[in-house]
Protein backbone atom coordinates (compact mmCIF):
# COMPACT_ATOMS: atom_id res chain seq x y z
CA UNK A 1 0.00 0.00 0.00
CA UNK A 2 0.92 3.49 -0.60
CA UNK A 3 1.43 6.51 1.92
CA UNK A 4 -2.49 6.88 2.76
CA UNK A 5 -4.38 10.03 1.61
CA UNK A 6 -7.51 11.79 1.95
CA UNK A 7 -9.37 11.16 -1.17
CA UNK A 8 -7.63 8.12 -2.14
CA UNK A 9 -9.41 5.34 -3.64
CA UNK A 10 -10.65 2.60 -0.76
CA UNK A 11 -9.64 -0.14 -3.38
CA UNK A 12 -6.02 0.66 -2.80
CA UNK A 13 -5.95 0.32 0.58
CA UNK A 14 -5.08 -3.53 0.37
CA UNK A 15 -4.09 -5.74 3.69
CA UNK A 16 -6.74 -3.86 5.96
CA UNK A 17 -9.83 -5.06 7.49
CA UNK A 18 -12.97 -3.06 7.16
CA UNK A 19 -15.19 -2.87 9.96
CA UNK A 20 -18.72 -1.70 10.15
CA UNK A 21 -20.88 -0.86 13.03
CA UNK A 22 -23.33 -3.20 14.99
CA UNK A 23 -25.80 -0.44 14.77
CA UNK A 24 -25.43 -0.24 10.90
CA UNK A 25 -28.47 0.01 8.69
CA UNK A 26 -29.46 -3.33 7.69
CA UNK A 27 -29.69 -2.11 3.90
CA UNK A 28 -25.92 -1.88 4.27
CA UNK A 29 -26.19 2.38 4.43
CA UNK A 30 -23.25 2.79 6.39
CA UNK A 31 -19.89 3.77 6.79
CA UNK A 32 -16.95 1.24 7.53
CA UNK A 33 -13.75 2.00 9.55
CA UNK A 34 -10.53 0.58 8.89
CA UNK A 35 -7.05 0.76 10.95
CA UNK A 36 -4.17 1.25 8.41
CA UNK A 37 -0.91 0.22 9.25
CA UNK A 38 1.26 3.81 9.94
CA UNK A 39 -1.59 3.77 12.63
CA UNK A 40 -3.89 6.06 10.52
CA UNK A 41 -8.20 4.98 10.24
CA UNK A 42 -9.56 5.34 7.26
CA UNK A 43 -13.29 5.13 6.50
CA UNK A 44 -15.23 4.71 3.18
CA UNK A 45 -19.11 4.62 2.71
CA UNK A 46 -20.25 0.95 2.60
CA UNK A 47 -22.31 1.14 -0.85
CA UNK A 48 -19.26 2.26 -3.13
CA UNK A 49 -16.57 0.27 -1.18
CA UNK A 50 -14.21 1.30 -4.11
CA UNK A 51 -14.93 5.02 -3.70
CA UNK A 52 -12.65 7.62 -1.76
CA UNK A 53 -11.81 6.89 1.51
CA UNK A 54 -11.07 9.18 4.50
CA UNK A 55 -7.96 9.21 6.57
CA UNK A 56 -7.68 10.35 9.84
CA UNK A 57 -5.00 10.59 12.92
CA UNK A 58 -5.79 8.68 15.72
CA UNK A 59 -6.03 11.96 17.48
CA UNK A 60 -9.17 13.23 15.05
CA UNK A 61 -11.07 9.86 15.73
CA UNK A 62 -10.36 10.17 19.60
CA UNK A 63 -12.07 14.10 19.33
CA UNK A 64 -14.94 12.67 17.30
CA UNK A 65 -15.67 9.72 19.43
CA UNK A 66 -15.76 12.03 22.15
CA UNK A 67 -17.95 14.58 20.55
CA UNK A 68 -20.29 12.08 19.92
CA UNK A 69 -20.48 10.20 23.59
CA UNK A 70 -21.29 13.99 25.24
CA UNK A 71 -24.17 14.22 22.78
CA UNK A 72 -22.51 17.21 20.37
CA UNK A 73 -23.99 15.55 16.74
CA UNK A 74 -27.50 14.45 18.48
CA UNK A 75 -28.99 17.29 16.47
CA UNK A 76 -27.85 15.67 13.17
CA UNK A 77 -29.66 12.85 13.49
Amino acid sequence: MSNAYNGMPAGELTDVTWQKSRHSNPNGACVEVAHLPGGEIAVRNSRFPSGPALVYTPAEIAAFLAGAKDGEFDHLA
